[in-house]
């Protein structure tokens, strides 16, 4: 890993976005870049899609692709005035795995939402052994109890 970095979605970077892929054991973990920019367009502002970028100027090399989401409504049938923000997706590329790229964009996303103002970072995950709670929890996200859907969701104090 050299220097990674965020880059928004653009129509010259969209096919690489595209193309990315996790391994194939951790597809049932995480939509497709596809779907999230599906989301990312129908969930207009609350979303924030970018790619992770290795290597300087315009030779980088797309690694992974992440998504926030912010100040959404979490559970109005609970409380309508409960609003978060946090980390939707992160998929990192299947050859790019383990270099530190995961870790980057959790903290590039945390410090995302520290300038918008959150105090909290939440995830959620599909329990499993081979799911990604292992890495979440490793990162300081602790379980809330709840579920979204059947995924346990994680905090970490921004």
């Amino acid at each position: 890993m050299t220097t990674p970095r965020l880059e928004p979605v653009t129509p010259d970077n969209v096919d690489a976005a595209l193309a990315l892929r996790v391994h194939p054991h951790q597809e049932h973990h995480v939509a497709p870049v596809v779907r999230s920019l599906a989301e990312a367009y129908a969930y207009g502002d609350t979303a924030w899609p970018r790619l992770i970028v290795d290597g300087d100027g315009d030779g980088g090399e797309v690694v992974g692709f992440l998504m926030a989401f912010v100040d959404i409504q979490w559970d109005a049938d609970k409380d309508p005035d409960d609003r978060r923000s946090g980390l939707w997706r992160l998929n990192i590329g299947a050859g790019h795995q383990g270099k530190g790229y995961g870790r980057y964009a959790v903290g590039a996303v945390g410090e995302e939402l520290r300038r918008r103002g959150a105090r909290e970072m939440y995830v959620s995950w599909h329990a499993g052994e081979d799911g990604p709670g292992a890495f979440y929890r490793g990162l300081g996200f602790r379980e809330t109890g709840e579920l979204a859907g059947d995924q346990i969701v994680g905090v970490l104090a921004l």
